[in-house]
C-alpha cells in the first residue's frame, strides 16, 4: 500500500516543519497523555472508588501487571519499526495508525459500565492495556524517534528537541495546571458522565493533530542510512548487546530510569498533595499556583536553555541543573504545608529541571550517533523500545507502589451526597471528619455535594514524600550519572566520519 507523502521535501529542517510537525502536531496525543498522567488514577480512586477493591490489591497489582504487558509490546514495536522500510521512513508510517487508535482507546478508558466490582475491574484492565500497551505505544515509539531521525545537524536537532518539548511542557502544562484545577475539576467533581464527555473531546482532538505530525515531519537520517538490511538481520539479543555494551547508551538508560521513578511518583502525588497537604479538595487555586508558579521557569527555558547548552554543553548544563533540582525539592519537603515556601522551592526546582526537559532527546540522539560511529549501524527502534520500556514499566510500578502506600496509610476517598444532612449522616456512621465544614461546601450545578475527608497524618506523609521528598534523592543521583556521560566531547568528529562512510558507500 502506498502511503501519503510527507509535505516536507527539503534536505534542511524548515520553520513549517518545526511549528506544525514538532510543536502543534503532537499536541493532541501528548495533551491526552498529560491529563491521564495526572488524573486517571484520581478517576480510579475517587470516581470509581476502586481503592478498597480486593483489600487495596487491585490498584496495586493491576498497574504493575499491565506495564509488564506494555514492556513486551514496546519490544515488539521496536522490532517492527526497525524492520519497516518505506519511502516515508520506518517510524512515521506508524503515526497514521496511532492517529485512529489513540482516540478510540482513550474514550474506552473512561466508559466503565456501572456494574459489579468484577465488571469494573475487567473493563479497567482491558481498556488500560488497549490504550497504553497498544495504541499509545505505537504513537509514542514513532513520535519519540522523530527527533533522532530528523537530521544529523546538531543545531537543527537541538531546535527540534526544544520545539518538541514546548508542546508537552507549555501547551499541555497550561491546560493541566491552569484550566483543570481552576475550572474543570470543580465542575465535573466525581460525576462519571461528565468525565466521559470531557475525555472523549480530548481523545477525538488527537486525530487531526497526529495526522498533522505525520505530514509535516521527515526522516532524513533513515533516508541516508544504507545499512537497513543488516539491521533487520540482527536478532533482538544482538541489538541489546550493541546498546548495553556502549557506555554512553547504558548511562543514558540509567539516567532515564532514575529520572522516571522520581517524576512518576511526583505526577501521581500532585493532585493529592494539593487537595490534602497544601490546600483543600478541588479548591481551584492551590494546584494552579503550584503548577504555574513552579512552572514559570519552563516558559523562560524556551529562550535560555538551548543557547546555554550550545555554549557549555548539554551534559554540563543538565548536570548543574539537577543540583538546583535537589535543593528546590528539599526546601519543599522541609515545609510541605507552607504555600509560600513550597512555591519558592518549586520555582528553584523547575529552574534546575529546565535542561533535562528541553534537551534530553537531543542528548539521546547524540548517544545513538556515537553508537553508529562505533558499530557502523543504527538500531533506533530497539533503542527507543528500551527507553519506552523504562518509561512504561516505572509508571506501572510506581502507580502500584503509590496506591499501595495510600491504602496502607489509610486513604479515604471523597463521597457525594444530595444534602448537608445526608453528608452528616455518612460522616457520623463511619466516624470520619470532613476536610472543611459541610455548610461551606459548594454544590455542583445539579445540587450534588462532594465531601472530602480529613486524611490521617500517615496519608499526608506518603503524599508529601511522593510529591516533593523522593526527588531530593533522584536529583543528586542524576547529577552523578551525568558526570560520566561525556558523549559530546568527540561527537563532531564522529559525525563527520559517519558522513564520510555514507558518501564512500554511495560512490562505491
Amino acid at each position: 500500500m502506498k502511503l501519503p507523502a510527507s509535505l516536507i521535501r527539503t534536505p534542511e529542517v524548515t520553520k513549517r516543519e518545526k511549528w506544525l510537525g514538532y510543536l502543534l502536531g503532537p499536541a493532541g496525543a501528548l495533551l491526552l497523555n498529560a491529563v491521564l498522567a495526572t488524573y486517571l488514577n484520581v478517576y480510579y480512586t475517587d470516581v470509581l472508588n476502586l481503592t478498597p477493591l480486593w483489600n487495596g490489591l487491585f490498584l496495586t497489582v493491576f498497574p504493575i501487571v499491565s506495564k509488564v504487558i506494555d514492556a513486551v509490546t514496546n519490544v515488539v514495536m521496536g522490532q517492527v519499526i526497525d524492520r519497516t522500510h518505506t519511502k516515508e521512513g520506518k517510524a512515521r508510517p506508524w503515526l497514521l495508525l496511532s492517529a485512529v487508535l489513540v482516540p478510540v482507546t482513550g474514550i474506552l478508558l473512561f466508559t466503565v459500565p456501572n456494574g459489579s466490582d468484577a465488571v469494573k475491574a475487567i473493563w479497567v484492565m482491558v481498556s488500560y492495556n488497549l490504550f497504553y500497551s497498544f495504541a499509545y505505544t505505537i504513537f509514542n515509539m514513532s513520535h519519540n524517534l522523530m527527533v533522532p531521525l530528523s537530521t544529523r545537524d546538531g543545531t537543527a536537532r537541538g531546535g527540534l528537541s526544544v520545539f518538541n518539548q514546548i508542546t508537552t511542557i507549555m501547551m499541555s502544562g497550561i491546560l493541566v495546571a491552569l484550566v483543570f484545577p481552576m475550572v474543570i475539576m470543580p465542575m465535573i467533581g466525581v460525576d462519571q458522565s461528565k468525565w466521559i464527555t470531557l475525555m472523549s473531546i480530548l481523545s477525538i482532538l488527537a486525530l487531526p493533530l497526529t495526522l498533522m505530525e505525520y505530514f509535516f515531519t521527515k526522516e532524513r537520517v533513515t533516508e541516508e542510512n544504507a545499512q537497513a538490511e543488516q539491521e533487520a538481520r540482527l536478532s533482538f539479543g544482538e541489538q541489546l548487546r550493541l546498546l548495553f555494551t556502549d557506555k554512553y547508551m547504558a548511562l543514558m538508560y540509567a539516567y532515564f530510569f532514575v529520572y522516571t521513578i522520581g517524576t512518576t511518583l511526583k505526577n501521581l502525588g500532585l493532585v493529592y498533595y494539593c487537595n490534602y497537604v497544601l490546600g483543600t479538595y478541588n479548591d481551584g487555586t492551590t494546584q494552579m499556583l503550584v503548577s504555574v508558579i513552579g512552572g514559570i521557569p519552563m516558559g523562560i527555558g524556551i529562550f535560555a536553555v538551548w543557547p546555554l547548552a550550545r555554549k557549555f554543553g548539554k551534559r554540563n548544563v543538565t548536570m548543574a541543573g539537577f543540583i538546583l533540582y535537589a535543593i528546590g525539592s528539599l526546601i519543599c519537603w522541609m515545609f510541605p504545608a507552607s504555600l509560600v515556601v513550597v512555591l519558592a522551592g518549586q520555582f528553584i526546582k523547575n529552574i534546575g529541571g529546565l535542561p533535562c526537559a528541553y534537551v534530553f532527546m537531543a542528548l539521546f540522539a547524540d548517544c545513538l550517533d556515537h553508537l553508529e560511529w562505533r558499530k557502523g549501524l543504527r538500531v533506533d527502534g530497539t533503542a527507543m523500545s528500551i527507553y519506552n520500556i523504562i518509561a512504561v514499566a516505572m509508571v506501572g510500578i510506581m502507580t502500584g507502589v503509590f496506591n499501595w502506600m495510600l491504602a496502607k496509610a489509610g486513604y479515604i476517598a471523597p463521597f457525594t451526597a444530595r444534602s448537608v444532612a445526608e453528608a452528616g449522616q455518612v460522616l457520623a456512621q463511619n466516624g470520619w471528619a470532613a476536610q472543611v465544614t459541610l455548610d461551606s461546601l459548594k454544590p455542583a450545578a445539579d445540587g450534588v455535594l462532594t465531601v472530602a475527608l480529613a486524611q490521617p497524618h500517615s496519608v499526608n506523609w506518603v503524599i508529601s514524600f511522593a510529591f516533593v521528598g523522593l526527588e531530593v534523592f533522584t536529583g543528586i543521583a542524576l547529577a552523578i550519572i551525568l558526570f560520566f556521560l561525556n558523549v559530546e566531547k568527540d561527537l563532531p568528529r564522529e559525525q563527520a566520519e559517519i558522513k564520510a562512510r555514507h558518501e564512500g558507500k554511495e560512490q562505491a
